[in-house]
C-alpha cells in the first residue's frame, strides 16, 4: 500500500503521515518504500542527515511498534526519527489533565519528615506539622493550620498563588521562589494571597485586592470574592 506512509514538507523540516486506517504491514512496507525513494533521490546531490517528525493520526502506537519504525529508519543511515506523535492520547496522560485541571480537597494531617504531592488546585483543611511538607502543581486555598512548608505551582510554575493563613508556616515557596517566615513577619494575615509579581520575587497581598494581583484569576472564579 503505497500511500500508507506519505512525505509532508513542513516550516520546521519534513513530516512523515502514516494511514490510521491502513494495516499495520502496509504502513511498514510504505514507509520502507518512500525512504527508498527519497535515498535514490538524494543520492545524485550531496546528501544531508534529515530528521523526520512521524504523525499517526488517530492510531496510538504502542512500544513495539515504535520500535520496529526505529529498525526500519536504522536501515538508512542518513535518516532518523526526531519524533513520533498523534491526535490521541494514553490513559495515563488523560487522567494527568484532568488531575491539573481538579480542584482537591485535602484533609488530612501532614506529619514531620512526610511529603505530599498534588496536581491541580488544592482545598487545604488538614494541618501541616513543622517538617512536613505539601506541594501542589496549582493554587492552594488554605483553610486549615500550616506549620510547616507549602509550596504552590510545583516544582516550578510561578503564576500560582496560596491563598490563606499561612503566617505559621516555615517556609512558602511559589515555583521555584521561596521565604523563610518567623514572628517578625507582618505582611501575612488570615486573609492573604502569597504570589510572585512582575520582578519574580515573592510577594504578599490580600485577598480584596485580587482582581488587581491576579486578574485573569480573578475572572475565572466568577470575579466574587466573598471575605
Amino acid at each position: 500500500m503505497q500511500d500508507a506512509a506519505v512525505l509532508k514538507g513542513t516550516n520546521d523540516g519534513y513530516e512523515i503521515i502514516l494511514d490510521d486506517e491502513a494495516d499495520l504491514g502496509d504502513i511498514y512496507t510504505s514507509l520502507r518504500s518512500l525512504l527508498e525513494k527519497l535515498r535514490t533521490q538524494t543520492a545524485s546531490t550531496h546528501p544531508q542527515p534529515i530528521s523526520f517528525d512521524i504523525q499517526t493520526g488517530l492510531r496510538l502506537l504502542s512500544a513495539g511498534n515504535r520500535s520496529e519504525i526505529e529498525k526500519i529508519f536504522s536501515d538508512f543511515q542518513l535518516f532518523s526519527v526526531h519524533k513520533i506523535t498523534s491526535d490521541v492520547m494514553t490513559k495515563e496522560e488523560s487522567n494527568r489533565i484532568l488531575d491539573q485541571e481538579t480542584v482537591h480537597v485535602v484533609d488530612r494531617i501532614i506529619r514531620n519528615g512526610q511529603e505530599v504531592h498534588v496536581q491541580g488546585d488544592v482545598v487545604f483543611l488538614g494541618i501541616i506539622h513543622e517538617g512536613g511538607k505539601l506541594f501542589v502543581g496549582g493554587n492552594i486555598y488554605v483553610l486549615g493550620d500550616v506549620h510547616g512548608v507549602i509550596q504552590a505551582g510545583f516544582p516550578d510554575l510561578e503564576d500560582k498563588m496560596i491563598i490563606g493563613d499561612v503566617h505559621n508556616a516555615q517556609q512558602v515557596r511559589i515555583g521555584e521562589q521561596y521565604e523563610i517566615l518567623d514572628d517578625t513577619n507582618q505582611k501575612i494575615t488570615e486573609n492573604s494571597v502569597v504570589y510572585v509579581n512582575d520582578l519574580h520575587v515573592l510577594d504578599y497581598g490580600k485577598v480584596e485586592d485580587l482582581k488587581q494581583i491576579n486578574p485573569k484569576f480573578f475572572n475565572q472564579i466568577g470575579g466574587v470574592i466573598n471575605g
